[in-house]
């Protein structure tokens, strides 16, 4: 992993993935590896239950590296960008919660950071936005199709097409981001992490693996794949001693060990 720029740290069954390349966390090629060799590591880990992305108390992710970019080609942009939008695929693909908690500037390639975690929390004064047309581009690691299915087609198109950054109010009444913090956002990320530190591991695997899945497709098929993982779990320790603990002593009480 690029430890020197993104690290993973855990505790408490909580890891967190810091973005750590002052002043703004410009997402360079060192920074997108960085992603996702901790994507991996995250995944791997059965000591990581849910999982924090973070850029510290003053920035999130002002987006990409453009010093680095202004002097690629197209063939190089082709080379690269397979390796960007993988980078953040494994992010969206961490079988855990996720959550991003945003502080500061979240803008292009920090915008679409955040949309490949399944939340996102923001700090009172963070804006975020996808300015890639002011520099001729779209997005492009995930913005024009994650964006989209967030937030709906039009109101991606708007902040898009305008380039333009919302605050933390409008992102959260648009849908951008589920919650605006006053305080500590970084803290509020793992407070809602933490409570899946001792969850159902392999139940709430399945669901994000059907909720992401069946909203790409149709609505029988989404069906499909849930009955398929619904059944799946049956198989678990996990479910035999959720439904033990339901009838003794009533719901809520389970101590699970994510088997």
């Amino acid at each position: 992993m690029s430890e020197n720029v993104v690290r993973l740290e855990v505790a408490d069954g909580v890891g967190t993935i810091r973005l750590d390349r002052p002043p703004m966390n410009a997402l360079d090629a060192a920074m997108q590896d960085g992603l996702l060799a901790a994507a991996v590591e995250a995944t791997s880990r059965r000591d990581v239950r849910a999982v924090v992305v973070y850029g510290g108390e003053k920035v999130f992710a002002a987006g990409a590296d453009i010093k680095e970019m202004a002097g690629w080609t197209y063939t190089d942009m082709v080379d690269r960008s397979v390796e960007l939008q993988a980078a953040f695929t494994a992010i969206a693909r961490i079988p855990k919660p996720t959550v991003a908690a945003v502080t500061g500037y979240a803008l292009g390639g920090g915008c679409e950071l955040t949309l490949a975690c399944d939340l996102r929390f923001a700090a009172a004064d963070a804006k975020l936005g996808q300015p890639e047309i002011l520099l001729g581009l779209i997005p492009g690691a995930g913005g024009t199709q994650r964006l989209a299915r967030l937030i709906g087609p039009s109101k991606a198109k708007d902040l898009i097409y305008t380039g333009r950054m919302v605050g933390a109010d409008e992102a959260l009444a648009i849908g951008l981001v589920d919650r605006v913090v006053d305080g500590d956002v970084y803290a509020a990320a793992v407070k809602w992490a933490a409570r899946f530190a001792t969850g159902p591991a392999y139940a709430l695997r399945a669901a994000k693996e059907a909720i992401d899945r069946g909203v790409s497709t149709d609505l029988d098929t989404g069906l499909e794949i849930e009955r398929h993982l619904f059944a799946g779990l049956f198989a678990t320790e996990d479910r035999t001693t959720g439904m033990r603990s339901f009838i003794e002593n009533g719901p809520g009480k389970a101590a699970f060990e994510g088997r």
